[in-house]
């Protein structure tokens, strides 16, 4: 990693004329908000030297000609919803925020393409669409305050992926400014492109570190007239999570399967001091499946019962979806409640072993003296987020256990050929599990694109990847 310098006054004053003197921010107390995402752990916060709030790509290829110049680090930031630390400046230097670029620039009804600023939230894109009688799918859970710049970059994913896909599967092209400086565009509105290397699909997912995204180019699909949510409750863990590959296998194509276990249902109800069923002894799945068809979808939900009820559910719901979704959502925030310092852990697993996975991360909480552990998550596509919660631990205490627990949890992730991030991404969090889990050969070959993309190695340092 290069030697940084630090942001000066006539650096601030330059940042000052390219952007406006209101549209910097240098001091302690304004800047705080800027100095970590949604980890709480306080070892994951660290105050900007500067703030600043570009309108457009010009801009932004101004700030980053600036940054190069003076070497110094820049760290993009959308809303500060990440859980991977992403976009916190642990190197110092210029944060800059993209809040004001948040304009729905076009909807083309008839290639079917929504065109957006990066700082425009995935609902507003969502209720636009909607709006027009298109349905734009990506669907995080932090999808009411989260940026769509800040879903590109980490490639999230959301409920919907089962039927829809990733956040990369939703956009089309990107609007660049790259680590030098320069203002480029990748993809666009084109359905097919085989037009050498892919570098939009490099971009997403690409967490900040080779560029700031600028403009993103959105799929829509037309709006499916028809929804019907499910709630399928079950006595245990085993018959819960067994649930899911067979309704992958059963010939339908749900929109949503998603997992909670007891203690989630039981911390969610009592953050929203409102009875969930069987909340007892339940654990959840949540089914959606959409379409024009009103009576197709009946039949779906019909087979879908029944699977379930032989599988030993206890009940069968078809659900209020602004109740089971406003539960479904608030589990995060309800574990944070519960205890201000926990570990999202994001893995994901194949879809057939979510079931082994599940059951040996509660065996593991048991082992290291009863560690709450609480798993929900996108269970139709093998993605789990288990909450390991500090809960009363002293901080010696569970900064011991933590780091054993979470390796326990990892390399049984690796065994059964999974991986350590499902949509939240690697961030600041995992860039030494990224460095011990994943093939060398891949890691050479990301350092390599980190060096050629960003050659003075000043874009989000110290994410994803060490160079």
């Amino acid at each position: 990693m290069p030697k940084y310098n630090a942001v000066t006054d006539s650096v601030r004053k330059e940042l000052q004329e390219i952007v406006g003197a209101k549209y910097v921010l240098s001091d302690a107390e304004r800047m705080e908000p800027y100095s970590h995402d949604e980890v709480t752990d306080p070892k994951y916060v660290k105050l900007p030297e500067v703030v600043v709030f570009p309108e457009n790509a010009k801009e932004i290829a101004a700030i980053v000609t600036l940054a190069n110049r003076e070497m110094i680090p820049i760290v993009p930031r959308g809303a500060g919803t990440g859980l991977a630390s992403g976009a916190v400046p642990f190197k110092g230097g210029i944060v800059v925020s993209l809040e004001r670029m948040n304009k729905i620039l076009e909807i083309d009804t008839e290639t079917m393409f929504m065109v957006v600023e990066p700082g425009v939230t995935t609902a507003e894109v969502q209720k636009a669409a909607n709006e027009r009688g298109f349905l734009y799918a990506g669907d995080p859970c932090s999808g009411d305050s989260s940026f769509i710049g800040g879903n590109v970059a980490t490639n999230a994913g959301g409920n919907k992926a089962i039927r829809y896909g990733t956040t990369r599967q939703q956009v089309n092209g990107v609007e660049l400014v790259t680590p030098e400086g320069d203002i480029v565009t990748f993809g666009g509105k084109c359905k097919k492109d085989a037009t050498g290397y892919s570098l939009l699909n490099l971009v997403i997912g690409s967490e900040g570190t080779l560029g700031i995204i600028t403009k993103a180019y959105l799929k829509l699909v037309a709006l499916p007239e028809n929804a019907m949510d499910l709630l399928a409750v079950f006595p245990d863990l085993k018959s819960a999570i067994d649930i899911v590959p067979k309704i992958n296998a059963a010939g339908i194509t749900p929109t949503t399967i998603e997992f909670m276990d007891n203690e989630a249902i039981k911390t969610v109800e009592v953050f929203l001091s409102e009875k969930l069923p069987h909340s007892d002894k339940g654990y959840y799945i949540i089914v959606t499946v959409e379409g024009d068809n009103e009576e197709t979808l009946e039949d779906q939900c019909g087979l879908i019962d029944d699977l379930c009820t032989q599988n030993g559910a206890l009940e069968v719901l078809v659900a209020d979806p602004v109740k089971i979704w406003k539960a479904r959502k608030a589990y995060a925030e309800a574990d944070r409640a519960r205890s201000l310092i926990f570990s999202m852990e994001d893995i994901v697993v194949p879809v057939n072993q979510i079931p082994q996975a599940v059951e040996k991360i509660a065996e593991l909480g048991k082992k290291y003296g009863n560690i709450a552990i609480h798993c929900a998550g996108h269970a139709g596509d093998g993605n789990i987020h288990a909450n390991i919660l500090k809960d009363h631990m002293s901080e010696d205490e569970w900064h011991q256990k933590l780091p054993a627990l979470q390796g326990e949890i990892y390399q049984m992730v690796y065994e059964l050929g999974g991986k350590l991030s499902g949509e939240h991404g690697i961030g600041y969090k995992r860039v030494k599990l990224l460095e011990e889990y994943a093939d060398p050969t891949e890691i050479k070959l990301m350092r390599n694109i980190k060096k050629a993309f960003d050659p003075n190695l000043i874009m989000n340092p110290g994410k994803v990847i060490e160079v």
